[in-house]
């Protein structure tokens, strides 16, 4: 592995012009014969010609190619790269075999080398044989631990896929550690009360009564046994029981205001409940300020606080109602007004979006190196958050690099987002946090969530309302223009959206149905930015891609106080420095390469240096592989900058790193990957996650 960031010679063959070459539109002998302004017009990247690839000579096609050829699909490889759907059953019988095994260390004995150190002796389900576990462990990759740098003891040990470069005692004492750069990471206390549903949210819920967005709902009395041991509730994460008997549910009250003529209204918002699958599933009762006769005002790492005169206040009516703990007077006496809060200015700030999959602490440490001032992290569902999935509270570690970090959540009713963004500012270090209302993913959409918000304004109101008066930190928000195409409507919430007491609104250029084909609609974002009021800030999102196009939207709309870089910082994470530096930069492979290697030394740290760490930082790695390949060298160009709708035509590189760089053949990419990180494993395959969406595709309307 290559170290010093100079180009490496590759043994490449002679590139056969594989059936996942140019397209179809443009492929062969057309494109030389074409003016630059022709191919520009038709959406194709003007390479030079000295670098375009000769017409590839396809053999007789079969029906088979015929059908895949229309269908626009590419039959799969010999040495097949797709993944095998495999059952459950037989995913937990592959998991328990792994355990068994003697590559599968007990983590402390790794970290130790001694197989007594384990407190859990036998009953461990690890494996405590060290010697085996040596026999069978594979070759060390080259470099060294990425611990090495940081001077701390590598928390891996014998595991440690780089173990050779450890010096003596490396791995042995983790006292001297320094501190974890990495924070945000979700204590077991909380993850366990949220596991039980005994995490209370009394600000939460203060705010949704006070904002109407809690009902009572008559029910049986319940006799005094049920009342001492807790009433179960049935609703999905909001009910709540009152003195008298009544549940209390949070709901959203302005529901059946919905004007949107192309859905049916609502029937109102009392029992939301969610299909069990990856995105969300029911969710167990949550206890709130309701379920006991008193005011909770403070927090202990998750459990309540209570003061004795706050207690006393609260009485009860002679009829046995319980009289509302929250004074009604004016709604100014609970909260601050949104603009005494800590606000953010994002003017002229390089912002990077949050992006799914791809937008990982590694990535956003990469973009950090290169420029950007704003970070985000990726998109996290409410209800996941909610339920203490280790999984989704991944999403919301921040490295101490981020000097200005956000994260970004996702939900479709006001209790579920309010108590989640007062469980993130209890429990999280960040500087503001994000709501998305325009994700326009299916299994998002269907749930209510994301981009469905926009059809419902009344509901937005509420969410935006309920989560800024609770918090102190900034709230916020990132939409589309609309969900139907044609049918824009945010030019007429603008003006309403920061009085509900959102800091900022960035407005992604294209609408829900549109998803990510056309080019974004950047008029009606300036429309909507000189529409919103001094105190909101507008960020416009689409279409970034080079410094020219930052120019000109901070030029053609001063309004607009700064724009978010999305795709165009995965194909090309340098934009950051283009734009800072003002400059196209004709970056070279070695530049690209010293890049990947940063990516891959971030990968390491954050998921770990063993084998498991190791093919995790891999797959990443792969599935941002698969939009850096989109990139067209500036020195191959007859017209820049690159623009992000060009298709690129099949073309050679300058050196061979660069061609192998192109490629858009999922076992080049594996290729790069092996360069950083070792051969992959036996029948390793990998297809990236993302998938090109239609414009005209059924579901979207």
């Amino acid at each position: 592995m290559d170290t010093d960031g100079a180009p490496v010679e590759l043994d490449v063959e002679e590139p056969k012009v594989p059936e996942d070459a140019p397209p179809s539109d443009g492929g062969g002998g057309g494109i030389s014969e074409k003016t630059p302004e022709e191919l520009i017009a038709k959406a194709i990247a003007p390479v030079k010609r000295e670098f375009l690839r000769p017409p590839p000579i396809r053999p007789c096609s079969n029906s088979n190619d015929t059908n895949d050829a229309a269908s626009g699909t590419k039959s799969a490889p010999s040495s097949s790269l797709l993944k095998e759907k495999k059952s459950k059953r037989q995913l937990k019988r592959e998991r328990l075999q792994e355990k068994k095994s003697a590559l599968h260390l007990c983590p402390e004995v790794a970290r130790n080398g001694d197989a007594s150190s384990c407190r859990y002796n036998e009953k461990c389900r690890f494996s405590h044989d060290v010697e085996a576990f040596k026999a069978q462990k594979p070759d060390d990759l080259e470099g060294v631990c990425p611990f090495m740098s940081a001077e701390v003891p590598c928390p891996y040990g014998l595991a440690c896929r780089f173990s050779g470069t450890h010096k003596d005692g490396f791995s042995a004492d983790l006292n001297g550690r320094k501190e974890n750069p990495e924070m945000n990471g979700l204590k077991k206390d909380v993850q366990h009360l949220l596991w039980k549903n005994k995490m209370r949210f009394p600000k939460a819920d203060a705010q949704l009564k006070l904002l109407g967005l809690m009902v009572k709902i008559n029910s049986k009395s319940k006799t005094s046994s049920d009342k001492e041991e807790g009433e179960k509730a049935t609703l999905n994460g909001s009910s709540v029981n009152d003195k008298n008997g009544s549940d209390v549910v949070a709901c959203d009250s302005n529901n059946q205001t919905d004007d949107n003529p192309q859905l049916p209204k609502e029937e109102g918002y009392t029992a939301p409940t969610f299909a069990s699958d990856e995105l969300s599933r029911p969710m167990k009762k949550v206890k709130s300020c309701a379920d006991e006769d008193y005011c909770p005002e403070e927090l202990d790492n998750g459990h309540i606080v209570l003061e004795k005169d706050l207690e006393k206040s609260c009485s009860q009516t002679e009829s046995g109602a319980t009289t509302e703990c929250i004074s009604t007077e004016t709604d100014g006496s609970l909260k601050s007004h949104p603009r005494e809060k800590k606000l953010i200015d994002f003017r002229e700030k390089l912002y990077l979006a949050p992006l799914t999959t791809v937008g990982n602490l590694p990535f956003r440490r990469v973009c950090k190196v290169l420029g950007a001032d704003v970070t985000c992290g990726e998109m996290a569902m409410c209800t996941n958050l909610l339920q203490g999935q280790a999984s989704e509270w991944a999403l919301l570690r921040r490295h101490s690099s981020e000097d200005l970090f956000g994260v970004q959540i996702c939900g479709a009713y006001p209790d579920t987002v309010t108590r989640t963004v007062e469980l993130i500012d209890q429990e999280c270090t960040v500087d503001f946090i994000d709501i998305n209302m325009g994700c326009p993913i299916d299994i998002v959409v269907n749930k209510g969530a994301g981009s469905a918000l926009l059809m419902k304004p009344m509901r937005m109101k509420s969410i935006v309302q309920a989560t800024s008066a609770t918090v102190d930190r900034p709230i916020t928000i990132k939409v589309r223009t609309a969900y139907f195409e044609g049918k824009n409507r945010i030019d007429s919430l603008i003006e309403d959206i920061g009085q509900w007491g959102a800091n900022a609104v960035t407005i992604h250029g294209r609408s829900r149905q549109q998803r990510y084909s056309k080019l974004a609609d950047w008029e009606y974002i300036y429309q909507c930015a000189r529409k919103a009021p001094n105190a909101l800030q507008v960020l416009g999102n689409g279409d970034v891609f080079s410094y020219l196009d930052w120019n000109k939207h901070k030029f053609d709309c001063p309004e607009v106080s700064t724009c978010m870089v999305a795709r165009g910082a995965l194909v090309k994470p340098w934009i950051f420095t283009e734009i800072k530096e003002q400059r196209h930069w004709d970056i070279s492979s070695g530049e690209r390469l010293s890049i990947l290697k940063d990516y891959a030394r971030f990968g390491l740290e954050h998921w770990g240096s063993d084998a498991k760490g190791v093919e995790t930082t891999r797959h990443f790695l792969l599935e941002w592989l698969s939009y850096t390949c989109r990139y067209i060298p500036v020195g191959l160009l007859d017209v820049i900058p690159q623009r992000m709708n060009w298709r690129p035509p099949s073309y050679f590189g300058r050196d061979d790193l660069e061609t192998l760089m192109a490629s858009d053949s999922a076992s080049d990419w594996i290729k790069i990957s092996e360069m950083l990180l070792g051969k992959v494993p036996d029948g390793f395959t990998f297809a990236p996650k993302h998938k090109s969406n239609s414009y005209d595709r059924a579901e979207n309307g």
